[in-house]
């Protein structure tokens, strides 16, 4: 993916990344094929925030989860800056874990009901031997003031929490190693709408402060634009558009782009907006469809997309794509 990009530096870069999951379908035990990821070629820029969007079960979060190697995919490539880390062993990973982290969708089932909160967010320096058991106690609780807990809530439990403050909590958990790269998995889906802004401009606040690049995974494309420089949009594993948030929102190309554009409502009961519907439900990953797997539902489908798999091209500076059109 070479673009005027090249002169950012490039944090994270994932290579045909393919993930494929077995299961067990029907009554009988049949074994069937997830097709989770299907050949990702993605860049993270430090300093940037990439929004990666899409449908449920398109595959944004199993994406999150192999950059930071949580998982491991079948098969690809994931690099951080020049580290291989899929070819790393354990004890060669541990290290790098540190600069990068996770903020988990769910505020409460993410974090130890059993653990109270200055050990949640210490665990990370505790296993990683950073500082003095003081040192450690001091840094939770500076943490917890810069995600705007009070510091006598060191000794609670999270069930002593709102849903906005566990996910302070699992902020405060991610900053604690100091990492580079922070994976937000759908971190404000779980909240109340008043919540999600605020949660939302603590994360701008501290990336200024420390520097933070962020994946962030959302299928809410109003959040998705306050936040991101750049949004990558995903259908059924498979990138089909990556831009600018200001030239996707402009010109979006695609026309699953397009279409869940159209469908963000807009604020203003006096502008109407042109819809671009599609039709039918997402395909089974089981069995995705030959071709371009949007063909089934794309209203400008064409003889070759049933038949030929879309590549992923720069169609202007900046701008990817994945159609024939």
């Amino acid at each position: 993916m070479e673009t005027q990009n090249n002169q950012k530096e490039k944090l994270i870069v994932t290579r045909n990344l393919k993930k494929d999951y077995t299961t067990t379908v029907g009554g009988f035990g049949q074994k069937a094929v997830v097709h989770a990821l299907d050949r990702i070629d993605l860049e993270i820029y430090k300093g940037e925030t990439l929004g990666l969007v899409g449908e449920s079960g398109c595959g944004k979060s199993t994406l999150g989860r192999m950059i930071i190697r949580l998982e491991n995919p079948t098969e690809g490539e994931v690099h951080y800056r020049d580290k291989d880390l899929l070819s790393l062993s354990r004890k060669e990973l541990n290290p790098l874990r540190r600069n990068l982290q996770i903020i988990f969708q769910d505020p409460y089932s993410s974090l130890n009901a059993r653990h109270t909160i200055g050990q949640i967010i210490g665990e990370g320096l505790k296993i990683h031997h950073i500082g003095t058991h003081a040192e450690q106690t001091k840094n939770v609780k500076d943490l917890m003031k810069v995600v705007g807990l009070r510091e006598d809530a060191y000794e609670a439990y999270p069930h002593e929490f709102s849903g906005g403050q566990r996910q302070r909590i699992g902020i405060a958990r991610a900053l604690a190693l100091n990492p580079e790269l922070i994976v937000c998995d759908e971190p404000v889906s779980a909240l109340d709408v008043s919540i999600q802004a605020q949660v939302i401009n603590l994360l701008l606040e501290l990336q200024k402060e420390f520097q933070l690049t962020y994946l962030f995974i959302s299928h809410d494309l109003s959040v998705v634009k306050y936040i991101s420089d750049r949004i990558a949009v995903m259908y059924l594993g498979r990138l089909v558009e990556l831009a600018p948030k200001s030239e996707l929102y402009i010109n979006p190309t695609h026309p699953y782009t397009r279409a869940l554009l159209s469908a963000v409502p807009i604020p203003n009961p006096e502008k109407k907006r042109d819809r671009h519907s599609i039709s039918g439900d997402v395909p089974s990953p089981i069995s995705p469809p030959k071709g371009c797997h949007f063909h089934p539902r794309c209203p400008e489908a064409k003889p070759i997309c049933r038949e030929a798999v879309p590549e992923f091209k720069e169609f202007r500076p900046d701008h990817w794509v994945r159609c024939f059109r």
